[in-house]
């Protein structure tokens, strides 16, 4: 196989929402960018959503298909969270994210060093950076978030709502579970004017909830509230590792979920990428260190606290976790958002984990205060949705 050479000042390897949000940010700098993926034209399928004021000011306003100003959540009562929530145009995004400047090469990554990209075809694409995007990976010991969802018309849906535009989590036990059932959660979100995903969710578990058991809670659920889903109605199956896969700091520079953008306690992490495609795409413009942009010390605390959150919901007790999520609604609205967005104010997300902690039961306590230092394998737990 002849080896072909082609250069460009940024390698990004992963076509998905992160790696094209940065290859369109390097452009938006002068950089030159070629983007390796082996299925670059394929129609992303998944449902994107973020808090309105996580998305970047670069990103027009239509990209939102709806805007739900007050969610509903139910975790030992309903609560309506006072921040406005987005599901996106996942079409409109994937367009927006497709820059006709970059250089696509439909191919697979065989190794990546720092400078150079070997390809499947015989490719060889050098660049001063080498990014790798290509998501997280799943093995048996990784948390994961799964989740089933029907797809129908928003009259069909109103049962499942009692009155709320949209439900973030309603954790009501009317799926067919019982006390020590592994927790799940309905999401319902509204996808335009015509359309509502019902989605029954296992937020993060070790190992998670399979998606044959949450089919079959979500339709007990429905049935328990009266919703009639039509035959043939658009079906979403999830299933995503939290965690980035090892190996991170030393070697190839990585971005998006691959390198710990997403949050381990909700599966979010395409907000995040397009918010920070622009800090290191402007690094990488001026000639800085792209990680140390990406990683400072506070986000690196961050991190870590977020981390200390995730086994925490992976060691409490199943009956405890709807508690603990009564008591998150319960915070001021920027504290929520503190945790479950700013990746740099260690002082408000210690806050956040401070506050929950007291507020609960001693035997709730004493968990929280153990799961540092637990690797729990036995139940899968909590979080927002996909992303």
């Amino acid at each position: 196989m002849a080896l072909r050479i082609q250069t460009a000042d940024v390698v990004i390897v992963g076509g998905g929402p992160a790696g094209r949000a940065l290859a369109t940010r390097c452009i938006a700098h002068d950089l030159s960018v070629i983007l390796v993926d082996p299925h670059p034209s394929r129609r992303w399928a998944a449902t994107y959503a973020a808090w309105e004021d996580e998305l970047p000011a670069w990103l027009p306003a239509e990209v939102a298909s709806t805007r739900i100003e007050r969610p509903s959540a139910w975790a030992k009562g309903a609560t309506t969270l006072d921040r406005t929530y987005c599901v996106l145009n996942t079409p409109l995004l994937q367009s927006l994210l497709s820059n006709s400047s970059m250089q696509v090469i439909a191919t697979k990554a065989i190794r990546l060093t720092r400078a150079s990209v070997f390809c499947a075809d015989g490719t060889h694409a050098v660049g001063s950076v080498v990014v790798d995007a290509r998501g997280t990976t799943i093995t048996p010991r990784s948390a994961q978030q799964t989740a089933f969802g029907i797809v129908v018309n928003r009259a069909a849906a109103e049962p499942a709502l009692d009155g709320s535009a949209a439900w973030f989590m309603d954790w009501r036990q009317d799926n067919g579970t019982h006390g020590g059932d592994q927790p799940s959660f309905l999401y319902a979100v509204p996808l335009d004017s015509e359309r509502m995903l019902l989605e029954e969710t296992c937020l993060v578990g070790r190992p998670p909830i399979p998606l044959s058991e949450l089919q079959r809670r979500l339709h007990i659920r429905l049935d328990n509230r009266g919703v009639i889903t039509p035959e043939g109605s658009a079906i979403e199956r999830v299933r995503f590792g939290v965690e980035p896969p090892p190996g991170q700091r030393g070697t190839i520079f990585r971005f998006g979920a691959r390198a710990g953008l997403m949050h381990p306690g909700t599966g979010y992490s395409v907000a995040a990428a397009l918010n920070e495609a622009d800090v290191v795409a402007s690094a990488i413009a001026r000639g800085d260190d792209p990680h140390r942009e990406l990683w400072p010390h506070s986000a690196r605390g961050v991190a870590a606290l977020r981390r200390v959150g995730l086994n925490a919901l992976l060691t409490l007790d199943p009956d405890d976790v709807e508690a603990f999520f009564a008591r998150f609604f319960a915070l001021p609205v920027d504290q929520q958002r503190a945790y479950l967005s700013d990746r740099r104010d260690v002082a408000a997300t210690a806050k956040v984990m401070m506050s929950i902690m007291a507020s609960s039961p001693r035997r709730v306590r004493k968990t929280l205060m153990t799961a540092p230092f637990h690797r729990n394998t036995r139940h899968a737990r909590p979080s927002p949705t996909p992303d």
